[in-house]
């Protein structure tokens, strides 16, 4: 059983900076693949980036990929998403997921186990 709970989201203007983290309360994440998803109103969920559990690995969404960065602190079981140069098109709800057994697709939705309750992000022009 994996819990999560995302924290930093909030409204800033495009260009802004802004660090997304989701905490795993039971601590039993360590072992997971973690990423990020997003899902904007009217849109389906997207993927944004991934980490493999020891972090040595990582992939991010063309639409992002060196913008964001990805990361996480196993000791504290912590998983992060630093937003640079955030533009409007980055207004979603975004939600941290957890993948217990490996299924061979980091960017698909269906194939994780555990999901945060999603924290708002709103990028004003």
């Amino acid at each position: 059983q994996v819990q999560l709970g995302e924290s930093g989201g909030g409204s800033v203007q495009a260009g802004d900076s802004l660090t997304l983290s989701c905490s795993d309360s039971l601590q039993t994440s360590r072992r997971h693949v973690m990423a990020w998803f997003r899902q904007a109103p009217g849109a389906d969920r997207e993927f944004v980036a991934a980490i493999s559990w020891s972090g040595a690995t990582s992939h991010y969404a063309a639409s992002v990929k060196d913008r964001f960065i990805i990361s996480r602190d196993n000791d504290r079981s912590t998983l992060d998403l630093q937003m640079n140069n955030l533009k409007p098109e980055d207004t979603a709800v975004y939600y941290c997921a957890a993948m217990q057994t490996w299924r061979g697709n980091y960017d698909s939705a269906s194939d994780y186990d555990y999901w945060g309750q999603g924290t708002q992000v709103i990028v004003s022009s």
